[in-house]
């Protein structure tokens, strides 16, 4: 079966969003790719409190400089699609108020007939973190958890009620209900990540940085779900930021889902053959502008799928 291919919506300095998101999304879609995604960086610290990633001196990409609102992005391309999914991958869960973003992500649901998908991390940044001022950076596992509690709450019958550390909701009507439940993709990039994946989401959100370390980290997972008693299958959906460039990359340091067309499609050959279900490829970091992305985009999708993906 043809694994799904996803694409990264354009948010980022070079693309004009109000133009441009529209105009990629209905192109996607036309050429194919069942599902479309969107990323949060709400700052770009100059000078950063940390490198990125949180690794010393490593400096934060001019890209970062300014990134579009995932969730208006997202609502741009679900009034301009029909089929394709829409998912964040992902949204930095304890940057925003729990209630606040579960009804958001409702409305987007039943906005876009049932298409969303809820791809939630913890993120790394403390200057993000400060700029956002809902819990310190020490508290994010837990204010993911209860954004998870919250989302389950507000997605469920009415009256919904909830106390938690930073949410109380007396009993109350909480509106509008999402068209049927929407699926929480979730990280697992350490021991406690991944037992709260197993326990509490409906799949895994890796990055894709080589086919045998992502073999790797999937059965890991599936060694945690098994020995926690899952017994119901749990999806993966595995990020690729691509380096797109029109000539193939020249070298032995060649990084997966960098270089042509060719080669970005050879890495998804790769990457599929380890059973994963669904790959996003993002490109629009190193395409000029929307008229490139969308050409890119059709021309990697249709070369994957000769391939066999």
């Amino acid at each position: 079966m043809p694994v799904s291919l996803g694409l990264g919506l354009p948010q980022m300095k070079q693309y004009d969003i109000g133009r441009d998101v529209a105009a990629v999304a209905r192109a996607a879609e036309a050429a194919g790719y069942e599902s479309l995604w969107v990323f949060e960086r709400v700052l770009f610290p100059d000078p950063a409190t940390q490198g990125l990633y949180g690794v010393p001196g490593l400096p934060w990409p001019d890209q970062y400089r300014s990134v579009a609102d995932p969730l208006v992005t997202l609502t741009l391309a679900a009034a301009a699609t029909e089929r394709a999914r829409l998912g964040t991958s992902v949204l930095i869960a304890p940057l925003h108020v729990p209630l606040q973003l579960a009804r958001s992500l409702a409305s987007l649901d039943v906005a876009s007939s049932g298409r969303v998908i809820a791809g939630f991390g913890t993120g790394w940044s403390l200057d993000e973190y400060a700029a956002a001022s809902v819990a310190p950076f020490e508290k994010r596992g837990a204010v993911l958890d209860e954004l998870l509690d919250v989302c389950a709450a507000v997605w469920g019958p009415d009256p919904v009620s909830y106390q938690g550390e930073l949410t109380t909701i007396a009993p109350a009507e909480v509106g509008p209900k999402p068209v049927r439940p929407i699926p929480v993709y979730l990280p697992a990039n350490s021991p406690r990540a991944t037992r709260r994946l197993v326990d509490r989401a409906d799949g895994w959100m890796p990055v894709a940085m080589g086919a045998a370390t992502l073999a790797g980290q999937w059965q890991r997972v599936q060694d945690v779900a098994a020995e926690r008693g899952r017994a119901q299958q749990i999806g993966v959906c595995a990020r690729a930021n691509a380096t797109y460039s029109a000539k193939p990359f020249d070298g032995t340091d060649r990084q997966p889902f960098q270089g042509s067309v060719a080669q970005i499609v050879e890495d998804l050959v790769e990457h599929a053959a380890t059973g994963v279900p669904e790959i996003i490829l993002d490109l629009q970091a190193t395409t000029r502008d929307a008229a490139e992305l969308i050409d890119v985009a059709a021309e990697v999708y249709e070369a994957a799928r000769a391939a066999g993906v």
